[in-house]
């Protein structure tokens, strides 16, 4: 029997259309129907299991599923014991305590003596005994937000994006416990065979994240100015010099980082640079 990988993600909720979307753009073909728990890959030996976010730790620890895809705030939570493969980059959030704007809390102490709502009992725990905080932890499972308004909290411990569901809640953010994103997690003792098509897998996803990162941009610019522009460009190697039919002009490739990109295009248009196009990267193979 051919070997095979298995993978779990989100059945639903703020990871799994990412999640989703990232195997695709691995050129992993699939059809992800989300009545179905699991679903054989066509062009890679692959199963893909869509679960409820609780339960991938356990399938994770007993050896059910060899990956996942999952926030580190879960990972954290669960304390869970694997390997870490690769931070994703989507889904990024904050675990934070937070408390309600009218409360004058002005350090972590303040926490003493109080009630704290959250949905993560484990790492909240682990937070206060680091700091050597004596709170009550109070454990709701969905909506913990509204903790303080009815009288349950003081304050809540929850993952924060935007902050919006805390402004609604007249809460503000008070203290941030950790920064989370989506990683991919592998489970230990992987048998030499399924290492190998991980490995392949991650070489996938690594190309895909990395053309995330960056632009490919092309521009003209005059001869007497290439090596004033070039100076600009944070570039892989250097750039790619084409002589265009106008006389003292070329075109110049290269790609830019995608966080850098607006400052370093007004830079060469200032430069002198004209026509400059940009194009998404798919994949970057290094």
């Amino acid at each position: 029997m051919k070997e095979k990988i298995r993978i779990a993600i989100q059945k639903s909720g703020r990871l799994y259309t990412e999640s989703v979307q990232l195997l695709k753009d691995c050129d992993i073909n699939f059809n992800d129907s989300n009545n179905q728990l699991k679903i054989e890959c066509t062009n890679f030996p692959l199963d893909i299991f869509f679960l409820r976010n609780s339960d991938i730790p356990r399938y994770l620890n007993d050896n059910v599923i060899d990956l996942a895809i999952l926030g580190k705030n879960l990972v954290e939570e669960a304390s869970l014991e694997c390997i870490i493969l690769e931070n994703l980059g989507f889904s990024k959030c904050r675990v934070s305590i937070a408390v309600p704007k009218q409360q004058s809390f002005s350090n972590i102490d303040d926490l003493n003596g109080k009630k704290i709502a959250t949905s993560y009992p484990n790492t909240l725990s682990k937070f206060l005994k680091e700091k050597n905080i004596s709170s009550e932890i109070h454990v709701i499972n969905g909506s913990v937000e509204i903790a303080p308004n009815i009288g349950l909290s003081d304050a809540v411990c929850d993952i924060v994006s935007t902050g919006s569901t805390l402004y609604e809640n007249n809460l503000k953010e008070f203290y941030k416990l950790f920064d989370s994103e989506a990683l991919l997690v592998q489970r230990k003792n992987i048998g030499l065979a399924k290492d190998k098509l991980i490995n392949q897998l991650q070489f996938r996803i690594k190309s895909v994240i990395e053309g995330k990162k960056i632009k490919y941009i092309i521009m003209n610019v005059e001869n007497d100015t290439i090596e004033k522009v070039s100076k600009i460009l944070p570039v892989l190697k250097s750039p790619s010099v084409t002589p265009l039919v106008k006389a003292g002009w070329s075109s110049l490739q290269t790609v830019i980082n995608v966080e850098d990109f607006w400052d370093i295009i007004y830079k060469l248009k200032n430069e002198g640079a004209q026509d400059i196009l940009v194009t998404p990267i798919e994949k970057v193979v290094r």
